[in-house]
């Protein structure tokens, strides 16, 4: 510890990560996982199967089918929800880097605390003034 008692007690800030993604250990491979036709394929039974699991019940097909069926519901959803969510870490690590979202009407955290350092007079005077002829930068 320092001394000082202006001295900025916050840790700096790392830069982004721009490598890859890791999934258990190893980079995420988009090859070696399921793909969308898989999940579409998943949603199809999972769709049937919830269509079809009351009406076994209303027509008195018997108790262990209903049972049976009730707990093919329950194991889709469990291996649907695991592949949508490994789908979705391959469309972040797609969008990795980026630093303002897609189609975003708001500031991001960057650009206001940018905002509030020049604001504050805290900002060097080279980050204050934006070379001429450059506005933001829409995606």
């Amino acid at each position: 510890m320092t001394d000082d008692p202006n001295a900025d007690p916050t840790p700096p800030r790392r830069p982004p990560s721009t490598g890859p993604v890791q999934y258990r250990g190893a980079d995420l491979d988009a090859e070696r996982g399921p793909g969308l036709g898989c999940f579409r394929f998943q949603l199809a039974v999972l769709a049937v199967l919830i269509v079809l699991t009351p009406l076994s019940v209303f027509w008195g097909w018997p108790f262990e089918v209903s049972a049976a069926l009730l707990i093919a519901v329950i194991v889709l959803l469990l291996v649907a929800g695991q592949t949508i969510i490994f789908l979705l870490r391959l469309v972040a690590a797609d969008r990795r880097g980026r630093r303002r979202p897609l189609a975003s009407a708001t500031r991001t955290v960057g650009e206001l605390e940018d905002e509030a350092a020049i604001a504050t007079g805290e900002a060097t005077e080279a980050a204050a003034d934006p070379p001429p002829g450059e506005g933001p930068v829409r995606q």
